[in-house]
């Protein structure tokens, strides 16, 4: 069964505290380019990974799943730039 992907219409009810995996590769179209997987305690930590972590070229090739929900590069980035998140921010969007 595939992970839906979720409309960040109200970030409030978005749950940083939730534990989530990142799918990690060098753009669309990844079936053939390596991926890398990370798992972490809590969605904040996973935001700040691919933001702060990776290289900005690998955005739009992550995934980051919570549960059966999926959220795509667009999606992180406006997850570490809302206001709701908890930590402190070294990349400026």
């Amino acid at each position: 069964m595939s992970a839906d992907r979720v409309h960040l219409h109200h970030m409030d009810e978005f749950n940083f505290q939730a534990p989530a995996e990142v799918y990690a590769s060098r753009g669309r179209g990844a079936s053939k380019r390596p991926m890398t997987f990370h798992r972490f305690d809590n969605a904040a930590e996973a935001v700040r990974f691919v933001m702060e972590t990776l290289p900005p070229e690998m955005l739009y090739g992550t995934v980051m799943e919570i549960g059966e929900a999926r959220f795509l590069g667009n999606d992180i980035k406006r997850l570490y730039s809302s206001d709701e998140y908890p930590l402190e921010r070294a990349v400026s969007i």
